[in-house]
């Protein structure tokens, strides 16, 4: 239990580091030319936005029912995790309203979720035992399984920020919400995060491809559901991976991981998804 423990208490690392690398999501702003010598929060910035910014990202501690996660509460608090990373985020965003930043215990249910009752992010300890388990039944080492988890729980945190946006912003999505937020979480995590982001797109498509073969039969229930299959999730996470360099990620197909049939169409399926999110974030951009 010691090794579980200790597991459980690194997956804080992964909190730290998806919240203040996530950050420059909208701060890159590739035709701006630079960061910014402070964080103007005028509706008119440099970048010729005329939204006008009315909220913000805030940060609620909600304190733990299990004690097992009382030592992770207690080193975000500390740490002040949430914090430092609502503030680069508040740096580089306009908001038309509040978005509160949780990460906390959920009563045993593994899952991270954005709630659009009261515009909040919330990531669950219990998701990311979760994912170490299942990586580590799938034959990891403690090292490799937590690392994993540590990559996969970043492009989770990044799909649940998407539906944030969405809503925010009230995006045009014209198709299913869950595919276009892993899309978005793709594109940050590749565009913005280079060579990390892409092992988080990576890591996330292994669990998924994990959790496709211990699915058994069909349910009504999974196949009603809002997301897209394990199996085409993990197909989606490659694709937008090969797309965004074929050259470079060749392998994909050389190892037949990504069937030719679907790899040729992953360039442009990859380019439209990046000028898609690309031109939707623009008017909300700081700098």
């Amino acid at each position: 239990m010691k090794t579980k423990k200790n597991n459980i208490l690194n997956s804080l690392i992964v909190i730290s580091v998806l919240f203040v690398v996530v950050g420059c999501v909208c701060n890159s702003g590739r035709e701006s030319g630079g960061d910014t010598n402070s964080a103007s929060t005028d509706e008119t910035s440099q970048s010729g936005s005329l939204k006008k910014d009315s909220g913000d990202f805030i940060v609620e501690h909600m304190g733990v029912k299990n004690q097992r996660y009382e030592s992770i509460d207690r080193s975000i608090r500390k740490n002040k995790t949430l914090e430092k990373a609502a503030d680069k985020l508040n740096r580089s965003l306009i908001l038309p309203h509040d978005i509160p930043l949780r990460a906390k215990d959920c009563d045993g249910v593994a899952n991270a979720f954005y709630m659009s009752r009261d515009k909040s992010i919330t990531m669950c300890y219990e998701l990311m035992e979760y994912f170490y388990r299942t990586f580590k039944r799938s034959g990891d080492s403690d090292e490799k399984a937590n690392d994993r988890m540590n990559k996969a729980v970043t492009f989770i945190f990044l799909h649940e920020l998407g539906h944030a946006l969405i809503d925010a912003y009230q995006l045009p999505i014209t198709a299913n919400e869950e595919d276009a937020a892993d899309r978005c979480s793709s594109y940050i995590c590749i565009e913005e995060l280079g060579d990390d982001g892409v092992k988080a797109v990576v890591a996330a498509a292994e669990f998924f491809a994990i959790q496709s073969k211990s699915g058994g039969q069909r349910s009504a229930k999974v196949m009603a559901d809002e997301h897209l299959l394990n199996e085409q999730r993990f197909f989606n996470s490659l694709c937008m991976i090969y797309g965004s360099d074929p050259q470079k990620y060749n392998g994909l197909v050389v190892n037949n991981l990504l069937p030719k049939a679907r790899a040729v169409r992953c360039p442009n399926e990859y380019q439209r998804t990046a000028s898609s999110w690309s031109k939707l974030l623009k008017p909300w951009r700081k700098d």
